[in-house]
């Protein structure tokens, strides 16, 4: 009876100490799953995450070190602001998509923008503009136009910055350097909000071709919100923007508006209006339209305004690119097909 009181003693001694042996060795059990694995995904993600980070810091440090930077003629103050590359693209891609797009439609945007910059930049320090004062473009920080600064960034979001920073900054900084060109030249990366469902040729708005500005579907803009608006005024006011544009409207309203011309993507290559031919550009800007791809109707003394997509419709739509993003494409093939012919370099 001592002798098994002894060994229960023994075994019970042993029941104890020998898994602590085993945890002091370090040993997890091969034939189970760790109960650490949990904590070691966690561990790994925050290695990656300082790792990111790491590289991040290198990306702006290198920037910083470049010395290459952009003179802006801030509008709203007045002043020419100094803005190291990097900075500027944070700042200019918030201002023009929002903050939490899909990662590739923010390197897109990022790429894009950089490519349209530094082409401005190069041209005015060729041959400057007396009216930027010494800078290569304006801006203006009030309106959130081009360019903002990371504490408006945060003045804007609000609670939402953390969020929308570590989102925006991350996609622009992966990017920083990568440029369009066509041959060796950059190439004009125009952008705007949202296509009417197809590009337009460049030659058809501005009048004058440019590599890679040529038409290219675009259809899940049709689906973006602000796709289609409509502006309505009175007869009074629509003759008042007429005036504007040098056209004397009389008689019966209902014949003020004649023929409508459009270019194969839709854009309103020219109208007439009372009598005499109108750019749609310019009937865009003087009544207030989003787009140049718009209907216009007559109705008990007022006129109303059918306005397709967002923008000049020339280059990369930012819904489409969106949209294409959010399907799963990179940001090379978004550029690649509102850019075509284009090719990706560093600069």
């Amino acid at each position: 009876m001592k002798g098994t009181v002894s060994l229960f003693v023994i075994f019970f001694i042993l029941l104890i100490f020998v898994p602590c042996i085993g945890l002091l060795a370090g040993h997890p059990d091969p034939a189970k799953k760790s109960p650490t694995s949990s904590a070691s995904t966690v561990i790994s993600q925050i290695s990656s995450a300082a790792t990111s980070s790491a590289a991040v810091s290198k990306t702006a440090n290198a920037a910083k070190k470049s010395g290459r930077f952009f003179r802006i003629l801030d509008k709203t103050s007045g002043r020419i602001l100094t803005v190291d590359e990097l900075d500027f693209l944070r700042g200019t891609v918030a201002t023009e998509i929002s903050p939490d797009s899909p990662p590739e439609a923010l390197k897109a945007q990022t790429v894009a923008a950089y490519t349209y910059y530094a082409r401005l930049r190069k041209q005015n320090r060729q041959k400057p503009d007396s009216s930027l004062q010494g800078a290569d473009f304006s801006c203006e920080t009030g309106k959130w136009l081009i360019y903002v600064t990371n504490d408006q960034m945060k003045t804007r979001w609000k609670e939402n910055y953390t969020k929308y920073y570590d989102n925006l900054a991350p996609a622009v900084e992966s990017v920083y350097g990568k440029v369009l060109c066509s041959g060796n030249q950059l190439i004009d990366a125009t952008y705007y909000a949202i296509s009417s469902g197809q590009t337009e040729n460049a030659t058809a708005v501005w009048g004058s071709a440019s590599p890679c500005l040529v038409p290219v579907a675009s259809p899940a803009d049709i689906y973006a919100p602000g796709y289609l608006t409509t502006v309505k005024m009175s007869s009074t006011q629509f003759q008042s923007a007429a005036a504007a544009l040098g056209c004397t409207l009389a008689g019966d309203a209902a014949n003020w508006v004649g023929d409508i011309q459009r270019t194969d993507s839709g854009t309103v290559s020219s109208i007439k209006l009372g009598g005499k031919d109108v750019k749609g550009t310019d009937m865009r800007s003087a009544y207030g339209l989003r787009s140049a791809n718009f209907s216009v109707s007559y109705a008990n003394g007022n006129f109303t305004f059918t306005v397709k997509g967002y923008g000049h419709d020339v280059g990369m739509s930012q819904a489409g690119a969106i949209a294409m993003a959010k399907q799963g494409e990179s940001y090379t093939h978004i550029l690649s097909w509102y850019y075509p012919g284009s090719k990706l370099a560093t600069l």
